[in-house]
């Protein structure tokens, strides 16, 4: 937009301190003060009374005007300025500003991504302005409430992205009634998907200026593709520009650990309801999500051995602080305490997240790893001491299993492992690593 533009162009030419007149900049200096005037005015109305939300609330609807596609950029006006502790009240727009819906064809989807390329498909409501946020900060991001639309879709881009691009030249888009009364969508007759509604991208302004695609997430959180980022949770995430700058956008209703097609169930959400709060106590170099029964720590890597590691040191550094023990000891508990599992391997950069109990005295025990198809889970497995090849082993093991054990076309065991899949990382302190794929069995209604 203009008003980021001139942000941009100002910030470049007085950097220095050097002081710069002529017409372009004070053309700059006039829209920049129009936009800021008129951003303040719409924003008394965007404040609602609302008393049992926490502090002021706000809501941000998502037109275009508030919203970008497919990248971030740390001088992006504004759209809403805030209090530490206030509440608001997102609106989210399906991927490439609104284009995504039912009756889209995937030639259609494709072109979107061909004739745009270097941005990623989601549309991000904001950015927010935190009051008080500054550098070294950790924002808290507590969503209150989700409220999604009664459609969303899945597709596979033909010969492009996800983690088997050359092996699904054919590609296809399915969409679905999202029952929310029953919390289920039907795959296909006799297939029924668990809703757990969560924002695929939620995080603040990286530090680094320009523009960003937003696909690949990083310290700064954006698009984590993390589907234990449901209501009741809270995104912990350093700041890194002043005021933050908070976006939301890539609504899921469901989503597989792997997300191997690329997509969700991908939907907006007609309510994202968040409470900001600025935290000058703590200090954080990586994103973390708190639950009402765990800490998740997170790591990032085109490697994703690289990224367990982030995701470990991390979770030992979280153990040794919440438990106070030393960091030795910590790492000794760490194989019996993390379960790990792989979120994505498809948005460039990787990547696993790791749950670890809250409660100082929990021994719980990490979830089975099964070796083999049991009651409740199909089940593939492989083990390799890369593991990039180990998880893409066993996610093509279990594509090709939905096929032969279901009776699904490629495309449709493609989605619904996308949408469905739990690769989880087997013995964490192993050369070799291994990844266990479970899809869960009562998703067939009848057996």
């Amino acid at each position: 937009m203009v008003y980021g533009h001139c942000r941009r162009h100002l910030l470049l030419m007085t950097c220095g301190g050097v002081a710069v007149a002529g017409a372009a900049i004070l053309g700059c200096l006039t829209v920049a003060a129009t936009a800021q005037q008129a951003l303040s005015g719409a924003q008394k109305l965007m404040t609602v009374r609302a008393s049992r939300l926490p502090g002021k609330v706000h809501v941000l609807p998502a037109t275009l005007e508030t919203t970008q596609w497919g990248w971030f950029d740390n001088a992006e006006l504004p759209r809403l300025t805030i209090d530490s502790g206030d509440t608001v009240v997102f609106e989210t727009m399906s991927h490439a500003h609104g284009q995504l819906f039912p009756g889209r064809t995937i030639d259609e989807l494709k072109k979107l991504r061909t004739d745009w390329p270097g941005r990623g498909p989601m549309t991000i409501t904001g950015p927010v302005f935190v009051n008080g946020a500054e550098p070294g900060d950790v924002l808290q991001i507590k969503i209150n409430k989700i409220v999604a639309r009664p459609w969303g879709a899945n597709f596979n881009v033909p010969g492009m992205f996800g983690q088997f691009p050359k092996e699904f030249p054919d590609g296809q888009v399915k969409y679905f009634y999202l029952d929310w009364e029953r919390r289920l969508a039907e795959f296909a007759p006799g297939i029924e998907i668990p809703l757990r509604p969560f924002p695929g991208t939620l995080g603040v302004a990286r530090a680094q200026p320009g523009r960003y695609n937003a696909v690949p997430p990083g310290p700064f959180a954006g698009n984590l593709d993390n589907r234990e980022l449901v209501e009741g949770a809270t995104l912990h995430v350093p700041v890194f520009v002043r005021g933050a700058l908070v976006w939301t956008g890539d609504s899921h209703a469901a989503q597989g650990n792997g997300e191997v097609n690329l997509t969700a169930i991908e939907t907006a959400f007609q309510e994202m309801n968040v409470t900001i709060t600025v935290d000058k106590t703590h200090k954080l170099e990586w994103p973390r999500i708190e639950t009402a029964s765990d800490w998740i720590t997170m790591g990032f890597d085109e490697d994703l051995a690289k990224a367990l590691d982030s995701a470990k040191n991390e979770t030992t550094k979280l153990l040794a602080e919440e438990r106070g023990i030393p960091p030795e000891r910590a790492a000794s508990l760490l194989p019996a305490l993390a379960d790990c599992r792989v979120t994505q391997v498809v948005d460039i950069k990787r990547g696993v997240h790791c749950l670890l109990p809250k409660d100082p005295a929990s021994m719980r025990p990490v979830l089975p790893r099964p070796g083999a198809e049991n009651a409740d889970y199909l089940v593939t497995t492989s083990r390799a001491g890369a593991m990039n090849q180990a998880v893409d082993q066993a996610s093509w093991d279990m594509i090709e299993l939905l096929q032969k054990a279901k009776g699904l076309s490629r495309l449709d065991a493609y989605a619904l492992a996308s949408i469905t899949m739990d690769c989880r990382i087997g013995e964490i302190a192993a050369t070799d690593k291994s990844i266990h794929c479970l899809v869960p069995k009562s998703l067939w209604t009848q057996r």
